[in-house]
């Protein structure tokens, strides 16, 4: 690993869990210790790259490998990434592990039914889908959401663990921030 490499850290739950809200939060922790990182919203690129996304595993596995690959380009170039994805499966996390060398996963831990009623209550989507555990739920052929129709693969070891029922998102990006912030000083 390169000194002057960037970080890379994946917030990956539940839709709903709070990743988008965190992801924020973090960023604002950042530029007030004269730090800076991209974010790098699944949402945002699927809208950007597909006009009519279906969600189906080979969307999935290009819209992923997508991110990764961006990710570890500005890694590469000394930018620091957020990773503001669901990344349902396991090895869309594993992939960008094994190609950014200074990479943490953050499991945004939050019961599903919390998820499901923060997605039905929430007023800023931040590109995200709107009401898809409800349309799912009462659509079973909309197999397409992590929790109802496609797993969500929990990270086996992730280097955080935030409880977003249990924390506010300013004190769960801070809890993120502590982790970044002391593993580049051991890595240095």
């Amino acid at each position: 690993m390169n000194s002057d490499d960037g970080w890379c850290v994946w917030l990956t739950g539940f839709p709903g869990s709070g990743k988008s809200v965190i992801s924020r939060a973090l960023l604002d922790i950042l530029r007030q210790n004269n730090l800076s990182a991209k974010m790098l919203s699944s949402d945002e690129l699927r809208k950007n790259l597909i006009p009519n996304p279906t969600y189906s595993l080979e969307e999935r596995d290009f819209v992923y490998a997508t991110i990764v690959h961006i990710a570890k380009l500005l890694t590469q170039k000394g930018v620091n990434v957020l990773i503001d994805a669901t990344g349902n499966l396991r090895r869309y996390r594993d992939d960008a592990r094994s190609q950014i060398p200074f990479f943490i996963e953050v499991y945004v831990d939050c019961p599903f039914d919390v998820c499901v009623a923060r997605e039905v209550a929430r007023k800023e989507t931040y590109n995200a889908p709107t009401q898809i555990y409800q349309k799912a739920m009462q659509n079973k052929s909309l197999n397409t959401v992590p929790g109802v129709g496609q797993p969500y693969e929990v990270p086996l070891n992730p280097e955080v663990v935030v409880k977003t029922f249990e924390l506010a998102p300013k004190e769960a990006a801070q809890q993120i921030y502590d982790v970044i912030t002391t593993k580049k000083r051991v890595n240095l």
